[in-house]
């Protein structure tokens, strides 16, 4: 069944055009690759389900329901998450702070409730098998530790439907292959949705 579907997608930039009549379709629970050079458009595209952008021409269903409001709100409702190249964390913040951010749980439905935060962190590490200390702050990590904690916050955030913008641009050949792991791992337990947008021909491959 198709989760996602492009219909003659263009999107024009002022002297540039980006995305030029795009038609595709991404079925449920596989992992799908957007292979291309640097500014071939792949981001950009992502960047249209997202939210971020409205196209200039063309449609996008998801589960088919076409998309009439191209919103990031309406993207993270329709359980659409994406992880951006250049990380979107607080570096002087825990890992469970960043997690719940914007979704912050009270004590009395006034105090932040950090102890709770850490329950919730834990049991989606526990979930999807993305280790990570929740109580770490996010400038004592590494660069992998770091991209496990923005894929959880979208996780939490209830994403079904997961992008990943050159994921393994800033990671070793190691974290590389721990993240190809999780990625099958959570497409197969989970039947969640990956698409990953990348240069690198030979790692989907």
């Amino acid at each position: 069944r198709d989760v996602i579907k492009f219909e003659h997608i263009s999107m024009q930039f002022p002297g540039i055009l980006a995305n030029d009549d795009i038609s595709l379709a991404i079925k449920s629970g596989e992992v799908f690759a957007l292979v291309g050079e640097n500014g071939a458009g792949k981001s950009t595209l992502m960047k249209i389900l997202y939210g971020l952008y409205e196209p200039t021409n063309g449609s996008v269903y998801v589960r088919g329901k076409k998309i009439e409001k191209f919103d990031p709100k309406e993207a993270i409702l329709a359980g659409i998450g994406m992880v951006h190249q250049h990380f979107m964390l607080v570096p002087s913040f825990t890992v469970a702070e960043n997690i719940v951010l914007s979704r912050e749980p009270r004590k009395g439905g006034v105090f932040f409730d950090s102890d709770k935060a850490s329950d919730i962190t834990r049991s989606l590490v526990r979930e999807y098998g993305l280790t990570v200390d929740p109580d770490a702050r996010i400038n004592q990590l590494s660069v992998g530790a770091q991209q496990r904690v923005e894929i959880l916050k979208t996780l939490h955030r209830g994403a079904d439907i997961l992008i990943l913008d050159e994921p393994t641009a800033v990671l070793t050949p190691q974290e590389t292959d721990e993240l190809f792991t999780i990625i099958r791992r959570i497409v197969k337990e989970k039947n969640m949705t990956v698409i990953i947008i990348t240069h690198k021909l030979y790692e989907v491959m």
